[in-house]
């Protein structure tokens, strides 16, 4: 019996199921940046300190990037639709006993434990599977638009939950979020599919002319991505995975680690209001869909490691300028310059990933360079709070983290391109267009 998309659309069926991961992606994104806007009605409403809070988070982000690599192991085994499922799960319900904590260590458990862990596999070693396995020629645009769902989570969900918490309380914006993982459970069972071949396609673009500079990834067309393998000391022998793993150390430790969790608490310090501080966090959101999908336009263009290191160095430069911005049109233009770039770090790293070991391989390996970017994060948001604690502010966090990302722009320059080469699949599929 010939497969078949499960329905009829006008295009090809790649996309949609890049709507579905988009979706799922916004909704973890959103249970994972809220402790951000939680740390101070956290410690009003408990009394809990700003170190206690932070470190609940840091081990929320450590297990999120520990689950990745486990993740990307079972994706590349049983297929992203399960683990989506399986994912979303775990958030709702983590996100349904937040509402009703009230000590830490259940705090510490829902957030740091079982909200990590959910949120792992629905993080970016999804955005890298998914991306590269239904991608060819567009491949940089699908893991650009994939790569600016986190932060589409954040412009959505984080003034909202600050207006929630100004008029209605923080309970009330955690069950929007139930309600909208809940919805997309059916949808994802019902639709999902793991592989172009699963529903008789090939990778979009496979057979087109000129996308055998894509290295691995244009042998495979047709082929399922749970076919193939690498060994592990294929993979640490590769001097590209190392590089690719110091630098999403700091990747992780200056966006989701430092910005992500204590952004909103320094501008609210130096006499941000709250929604304002929130509305912030907001423009970076928005102004990084533009830059995380213009960044994986680019690297169909230009060689990835070098737009990498581009990345890293405006990045290290806005952070340099941070402690020196005082008022809120200042960091308007903080917003601007950092939010372009916040998330535009993984189309690159995904696509030299895929190009360095293969894209049937993408789960397991980018889920170990990943789990390196969450611990940065962990580290910097355990780091950046006891120095908020005592030494009073921000400042020397913030200094600390624009010197380590020039340090990572320079580790992407030392990436040299070298695509796996990978042998012609013996299955037969439909052109990518039918």
């Amino acid at each position: 019996m010939q497969r078949r998309p499960p329905i009829s659309l006008p295009f090809y069926y790649g996309w949609f199921v890049v709507g579905l991961c988009f979706l799922t992606t916004i909704t973890s994104a959103g249970v994972r940046s809220s402790p951000q806007v939680l740390i101070l009605p956290l410690q009003e409403e408990f009394g809990w300190s700003r170190a206690l809070i932070a470190m609940a988070i840091s081990m929320n982000l450590l297990l999120f990037g520990v689950a990745a690599p486990i993740s990307g192991y079972l994706i590349d085994r049983y297929g992203p639709r399960k683990i989506m499922l399986a994912s979303l799960s775990l958030l709702i319900v983590g996100v349904s006993c937040t509402i009703a904590m009230d000590q830490f260590w259940q705090f510490f458990l829902v957030w740091g434990i079982i909200v990590g862990i959910g949120a792992g596999g629905v993080g970016s070693v999804l955005t890298a599977t998914v991306g590269n396995r239904w991608f060819v020629a567009r491949r940089g645009l699908a893991l650009g638009v994939l790569g600016s769902a986190s932060s589409t989570g954040q412009l959505i969900f984080l003034p909202f939950f600050m207006v929630m918490i100004a008029y209605s309380g923080w309970r009330i914006g955690s069950m929007t979020l139930i309600v909208i993982a809940i919805l997309l459970l059916p949808l994802i069972f019902l639709f999902m599919r793991d592989d172009p071949a699963d529903v008789g396609l090939e990778p979009y673009g496979s057979g087109q002319a000129g996308t055998a500079r894509t290295g691995g990834t244009a042998s495979l067309r047709g082929m399922s991505a749970k076919n193939a393998t690498i060994t592990a000391r294929e993979v640490v022998s590769n001097p590209t995975f190392w590089l690719l793993c110091g630098s999403f150390f700091v990747c992780g430790g200056t966006a989701n680690g430092l910005i992500g969790t204590h952004l909103i608490p320094h501008e609210i310090e130096i006499g941000i209001p709250q929604v304002a501080a929130a509305s912030l966090v907001g423009i970076m959101g928005a102004l990084n869909i533009v830059g995380t999908t213009f960044s994986g336009w680019m690297i169909d263009r230009v060689q990835a490691h070098k737009w990498l290191a581009l990345v890293y160095a405006l990045r290290g430069a806005s952070l340099l300028l941070l402690p020196f911005v005082r008022d809120f049109s200042g960091l308007v233009v903080f917003a601007v310059i950092y939010g372009l770039d916040w998330f535009a770090t993984v189309p690159p790293s995904m696509a030299i990933t895929a190009d360095t070991f293969g894209r049937q391989n993408v789960g397991k390996v980018y889920g170990w360079i990943f789990m390196s970017h969450q611990i940065g994060a962990a580290i910097m948001a355990s780091a950046a709070g006891a120095i908020r604690d005592y030494v009073g502010d921000y400042n020397f966090a913030f200094l600390s983290a624009g010197v380590i990302a020039m340090i990572a722009a320079g580790l992407a320059l030392q990436i040299k391109p070298n695509p796996r080469k990978e042998a012609p699949p013996s299955v037969s599929a439909q052109p990518a267009g039918a």
